[in-house]
């Protein structure tokens, strides 16, 4: 999944989840378009309504923002399903989120630090994000990986059900949260 046509079939798959134009009362994002953000898309240099945010542009973002500056094309060289994963946590939970679940998982699979050193989790994929990664894969196979994804998918799954109970207006968009987003 290192290719350009790999991530542009990831940002369709996201662009086809997310929709169209969106201004839900109860999502703090406010006016959203192909799952962009008006915040997202003013600090990218969009000044036009919302409802006609190019759909190139939401891609672009997307490429940048949520691929290429959190080093998920990095870790797609390692394991492309838990890349995939962690550019869609990326999108819905911030890019660091998503880093530190990866991060988190590491660890607690390291047992007790016998495959691998625990590493620090400053929720930015560096070297030793890479390193341990390498490690956990060489360890424990293919296998692994599905080990991995699921890991991090529970703890996406943990923070989904939290967000919900202390924000009441969250509850708005659990279902389609577990529903799209796990497994």
């Amino acid at each position: 999944m290192t290719s350009s046509q790999d991530i542009n079939m990831l940002i369709d798959e996201v662009i086809k989840l997310e929709g169209d134009y969106s201004n839900h009362p109860a999502d703090r994002g406010g006016p959203t378009r192909w799952g962009v953000t008006e915040a997202v898309a003013r600090a990218h240099g969009y000044a036009g309504d919302m409802r006609h945010f190019p759909r190139e542009d939401a891609a672009a973002i997307y490429k940048r923002k949520y691929w290429l500056r959190p080093g998920f094309d990095q870790i797609a060289q390692h394991a492309p399903d838990i890349a995939a994963q962690l550019f869609d946590t990326g999108i819905n939970m911030g890019t660091g989120t998503a880093s530190g679940f990866l991060q988190r998982a590491l660890n607690a699979l390291n047992r007790n630090g016998r495959d691998y050193e625990d590493i620090s989790v400053d929720c930015a994929i560096g070297r030793k994000t890479l390193a341990a990664l390498d490690a956990f894969l060489r360890k424990r196979g293919p296998q692994g990986k599905t080990v991995l994804l699921k890991a991090i998918e529970a703890l996406q799954a943990a923070r989904y059900i939290k967000l919900a109970e202390t924000r009441p207006a969250n509850q708005a968009f659990l279902y389609g949260w577990l529903a799209n987003r796990i497994g």
